[in-house]
C-alpha cells in the first residue's frame, strides 16, 4: 500500500483507485459469509443491545452470546485502535440472516433508526475499506466473492456505487471535497497524457 497518497481528507489518505476501478453488486450478503470486523466500541454496542438482537435472529443464526465474537487484536485502522471480528455461524456472519440480511440493520430500520446505526463501519464501508490508514478498496476479500466483486465491463466506479456510504464515512462537506479531488486527478491525469 503506496504511503504517498497525496490527498488526505478526514486523517484519511486518499486511495485514487476509488475513482476508477469498476464495481458490481448483485447483493445477497455474500460478503459477511467469512465474517466482518468491527471496532471494539461497536462490539460493545452491540453486546448492549443483545437482549433486542436475540428475538430477531432466525434459526440459521445463534442466540449464544458467547458465540459472536473472536477476540479482540490491535489494530490501528479502528477508531478504539482495536478490532474484533465476529464469528462465522453456518458458514456465515452470526449476524446475518438466512435470507442474506443484517439483522443489526433490520432492528435499526424497525426502531426507525438510521439503518446502520448499529452496523459496523467496515460492513458499512464494503467494497470500501481503511487500510493502513488509507481509504481504498477491500481487494482481497472483492477476489473470493461471486456477486459483488470488480467488474471490468461495468459502467460505474466504486466512487460511483458507493456514494451513500463515502457521505456517511466523510460528511457532506468531506464528501465534497472528495469529489472536488476526483475531478483534480482526472484533470491531472488527462493533462500527462
Amino acid at each position: 500500500m503506496p504511503s504517498d497518497f497525496e490527498k488526505v481528507i478526514k486523517g484519511l489518505k486518499i486511495d485514487p483507485i476509488i475513482f476508477t476501478q469498476k464495481f458490481k453488486c448483485k447483493c445477497q450478503g455474500e460478503c459477511c459469509n467469512y465474517g466482518v470486523y468491527t471496532d471494539l466500541k461497536e462490539r460493545d454496542l452491540i453486546l448492549s443491545i443483545k437482549d433486542k438482537i436475540i428475538p430477531r435472529l432466525d434459526e440459521s443464526q445463534t442466540a449464544d452470546v458467547e458465540k459472536w465474537f473472536e477476540a479482540p487484536e490491535d489494530d490501528d485502522d479502528f477508531e478504539s485502535g482495536v478490532a474484533v471480528g465476529t464469528e462465522l455461524h453456518n458458514g456465515k456472519c452470526v449476524f446475518l440472516d438466512k435470507n442474506g440480511l443484517c439483522t443489526l440493520q433490520k432492528l435499526a430500520i424497525e426502531e426507525g433508526a438510521h439503518k446502520w446505526i448499529y452496523k459496523p463501519i467496515y460492513c458499512i464501508l464494503y467494497p470500501l475499506t481503511i487500510y493502513e490508514g488509507a481509504l481504498t478498496i477491500d481487494d482481497d476479500h472483492m477476489n473470493r466473492l461471486k456477486t459483488c466483486n470488480k467488474e471490468a465491463n461495468e459502467s460505474l466506479t466504486i466512487f460511483d456505487s458507493c456514494k451513500e456510504e463515502l457521505v456517511h464515512l466523510l460528511g457532506e462537506e468531506g464528501f465534497k471535497e472528495l469529489e472536488k479531488y476526483k475531478e483534480e486527478y482526472f484533470n491531472n491525469n488527462e493533462k500527462k497524457q
